[in-house]
């Protein structure tokens, strides 16, 4: 069965609100929303492809867009890739000029279930940030008297990290969302971890930041998943699930850390909300890791089937490149806590 290439744009309003479009009830998905574009035509390349589509079902003209995801898909029926760019600047306004209702949203108010299923994991990819956080190795132990100091200092600089520039930056996060906190301290007992995760909890809370914690769903209680956005499973936990655990979180994030196919065919087939993908270069904090390599970084992403943070020896000012290579953006611990590098 051959491979239908769709291309997709998302346009966005003063408001940062979205653009959705339904689709003709006698067409394929008919019914459900979707992002505008189309069928990319041979020897045409994707951006020719969404501009002549934009053109002929918004009646605009796309002035600059980037990518945001590609998701390969089977319907049974037919095979799709669905190449879905972002649209940073164009010309006119959008109107239905096939006849299509249009809708503005916000990202945070889209329903999945009002899409078709290639279409889900471009809505994660919409609420979720270009950046994330990981916090550094060493967090003390807040139930430990003489690591009170400690305590209090990490918090702050997580505070700090939270109200940098580069979290704030318009030209990397258009759209204001909310920044992801990772909490990763393997080497705190449950009973430590859980009381720095509350303190993390409200300064996150405080800044608006969504918070996944590095470690599994059974051993935190639930007072405290209910103040959490999300879990993030390690390669060896990722691998080790038959199932998708049940979030016990208000947003329900779950995430892994992934080095190979293997692990992104398994987030895949654990429907996960996103991945982190490491080390595309190489780092101070796992020295022996083989880099990937930008090249290498695109090529697995390429197979994901949820938003990808590129991870290891990167920096904000790596974005750009992350998002030329397909990446939601990146993940990093020094290049946003501060520390030198």
């Amino acid at each position: 069965m051959a491979r239908i290439h769709v291309v997709a744009g998302v346009l966005s309003d003063a408001e940062g609100r979205v653009l959705i479009a339904q689709r003709p009830t006698q067409a394929h998905q008919g019914g459900y929303w979707e992002f505008p574009g189309g069928k990319r035509e041979p020897e045409e390349s994707p951006l020719a492809a969404l501009k002549r589509e934009l053109h002929e079902e918004l009646g605009i003209e796309v002035v600059s867009s980037r990518p945001l995801i590609q998701i390969e898909h089977d319907y049974g029926d037919r095979r799709i890739l669905l190449d879905v760019h972002r649209v940073l600047r164009y010309q006119g306004r959008p109107q239905g000029c096939e006849g299509q209702p249009l809708a503005w949203r916000a990202a945070t108010a889209l329903q999945p279930e009002d899409f078709p299923p290639a279409d889900q994991p471009v809505i994660r990819a919409l609420q979720l940030p270009p950046l994330s956080l990981i916090t550094p190795e060493g967090a003390p132990d807040p139930t430990n008297p003489t690591q009170k100091q400690a305590s209090t200092a990490f918090l702050a600089s997580l505070e700090q990290a939270l109200t940098a520039g580069s979290m704030m930056d318009s030209t990397i996060n258009p759209t204001g969302t909310s920044p992801l906190v990772q909490l990763r301290a393997h080497h705190l007992s449950d009973l430590a971890f859980v009381a720095l995760a509350q303190a993390v909890a409200q300064a996150c809370h405080k800044h608006g930041a969504l918070l996944v914690l590095n470690r599994t769903p059974d051993s935190i209680p639930a007072s405290l998943a209910a103040e959490v956005q999300g879990f993030h499973l390690t390669a060896a936990q990722l691998h080790n699930r038959t199932a998708a655990p049940q979030a016990q979180a208000r947003t329900g994030l779950l995430g892994a850390s992934c080095h190979h196919a293997a692990d992104l065919a398994r987030a895949a087939a654990l429907k996960l909300d996103y991945v982190f993908l490491s080390p595309v270069q190489a780092t101070r904090s796992h020295p022996n890791a083989r880099p990937l390599g930008w090249k290498e970084f695109a090529r697995l992403t390429q197979s994901a089937q949820q938003p990808v943070y590129a991870l290891g020896g990167l920096t904000p000012q790596d974005v750009p490149q992350a998002w030329a290579q397909g990446a939601q953006g990146i993940a990093t611990i020094r290049g946003l806590w501060g520390l030198s590098a």
